[in-house]
């Protein structure tokens, strides 16, 4: 009581080093553990008071420490958004593994559970600043995501996009792949 342990609700770390105020290192996933926990709480109980320390002054006013944690929420909120519209543009692949076999990845308007009026194909998509690829189809036809507007483009949905590559030994307009052992 009387402690605010707000790291430790996002991080699992319940150690004497893990119950801290200190959120200023936490990653966007953390982040947002915190605003949905800080949510709940908000449209579920009545505040009966505001804890002296590194979020508000003696006077229960916010401090810039307040305000830091705030931005990195709504960032979090903002890249959170942003995954899931690309989501929309790249749907995850439904994908099986077997030793006999290797992996099998295929796409329907369902896979990544993600409902839409097309099927697309496998791809891997490289994201950038991070190591290796995952599979999400891909639109094949119409104009690229970012021109759904436009009547001007090459019908080749978003097969274009540069952080893109199709599966070595596989058709390119085949919905289904599979990479052997």
């Amino acid at each position: 009581a009387g402690r605010d342990a707000t790291r430790a609700f996002a991080t699992g770390d319940f150690t004497q080093a893990g119950l801290v105020d200190d959120v200023s290192a936490l990653s966007p996933g953390e982040m947002l553990a915190i605003q949905s926990w800080f949510t709940f709480y908000h449209d579920n109980y009545d505040p009966v008071g505001k804890l002296v320390g590194r979020f508000y002054d003696e006077n229960g006013a916010p401090t810039e420490a307040l305000r830091q944690a705030e931005a990195a929420m709504e960032e979090a909120l903002k890249l959170k958004a942003e995954n899931e519209q690309r989501k929309q543009q790249f749907p995850p692949c439904n994908s099986e593994w077997s030793s006999a076999k290797g992996s099998r990845f295929w796409c329907s308007r369902q896979s990544g559970g993600v409902n839409r009026d097309w099927t697309g194909v496998p791809r891997k998509l490289y994201q950038p600043g991070s190591r290796g690829s995952h599979c999400v189809c891909v639109r094949t036809t119409g104009p690229p995501w970012d021109q759904l507007g436009s009547s001007q483009h090459s019908n080749r949905g978003d097969l274009d996009e540069p952080h893109l590559e199709e599966y070595d030994g596989c058709h390119p307009l085949a919905q289904q792949c599979v990479v052997p052992v």
